[in-house]
């Protein structure tokens, strides 16, 4: 197995971006950084602020690409007026396989006052997310101020250690099997992030500044040996034990506000995953009175039903 905590990471700068990297190396605890986006500079005043923000952004990558691992990063976000701005933190091949990649996503999108983050997951899977934009969105709030604090987000999918979703390998034409990059990226995305694009970023509030610390990077690179073991996703070995399917219950039924295999408005026939095999479903009576929803189920610890679906 190959273990990096963020000496594997390299920064990718786009036009006229403001990231902020301190000395890393191979194998530190902890590093951190810290990225925004400036549309707005006095040798670009003359251009439109929202064409700029299209083509300008910040971000880093991983110097490897991986077959499969534990990638994560403690996140935090930016406050206030923060509609159109997308925060994000995925993996890709979208650059060696251009209009047929494989993605899988954890997106903050951003909001107005007064209104909580999304977080946004998502899957496209051989170019699904690109012409055909079939995407495999699961949207969520959650149980705290994502802008308040760091806290942690791991692929695929957790949040402060809690699983909120899971997303199974039927087969090849529905998982992605292509050796992936990590990245991390703020960029404007008025277009659909907030509202589907109602509104978009509002350029008097920047800088829009995304900050990401205790990176881990840890699986098999695409460069790895055949033998190379993937990490358990659980400490009883692979797959979700008992008590981290309890918590993805107790986290898809109280903070779940979108899942694409329950909007009747999709072509079922372009995510066949929906139709076939077990679907997880959170039993009614399991809750948590009088606790705090991130320390109650950490490690838990409730019963969970299965149907048909």
């Amino acid at each position: 197995m190959d273990t990096t905590l963020c000496g594997d990471l390299s920064i990718k700068q786009s036009q006229q971006t403001s990231p902020r990297w301190p000395s890393g190396s191979t194998g530190a605890q902890v590093c951190c950084c810290s990225f925004s986006f400036l549309p707005h500079s006095s040798s670009q005043s003359h251009v439109n602020p929202t064409s700029v923000a299209s083509m300008t952004g910040s971000g880093f990558k991983s110097n490897r690409p991986f077959r499969s691992g534990y990638f994560a990063a403690s996140i935090k976000l930016q406050p206030g007026d923060t509609a159109g701005v997308n925060t994000a933190f995925y993996l890709s091949n979208n650059q060696v396989h251009p209009g047929f990649h494989d993605e899988v996503d954890i997106e903050f999108l951003g909001t107005t006052p007064g209104r909580p983050y999304k977080l946004q997951t998502n899957v496209y899977v051989k170019g699904s997310g690109d012409g055909q934009v079939i995407g495999r969105e699961m949207k969520f709030h959650l149980w705290f101020d994502p802008a308040a604090d760091f806290h942690h987000y791991a692929i695929l999918f957790f949040v402060d250690d809690i699983p909120i979703r899971r997303y199974p390998r039927r087969s090849g034409d529905t998982f992605p099997l292509r050796p992936m990059w990590v990245y991390g990226t703020i960029w404007d995305a008025s277009s659909w992030a907030t509202d589907n694009g109602k509104h978009r970023v509002d350029y008097r509030h920047e800088p829009f500044v995304a900050r990401f610390t205790r990176f881990v990077v840890r699986g098999c690179s695409a460069y790895a040996p055949p033998g190379c073991r993937p990490v358990p996703s659980s400490p009883s070995g692979f797959g979700l034990s008992k008590q981290q399917l309890a918590a993805m219950a107790w986290a898809q039924r109280n903070y779940m506000v979108y899942d694409y295999c329950r909007d009747h408005r999709r072509d079922r026939s372009l995510t066949p995953e929906c139709r076939s095999g077990l679907r997880f479903v959170a039993s009614p009576q399991t809750t948590f009175p009088g606790q705090q929803p991130a320390q109650s189920c950490r490690r838990l610890c409730t019963v969970i039903s299965v149907e048909e679906g």
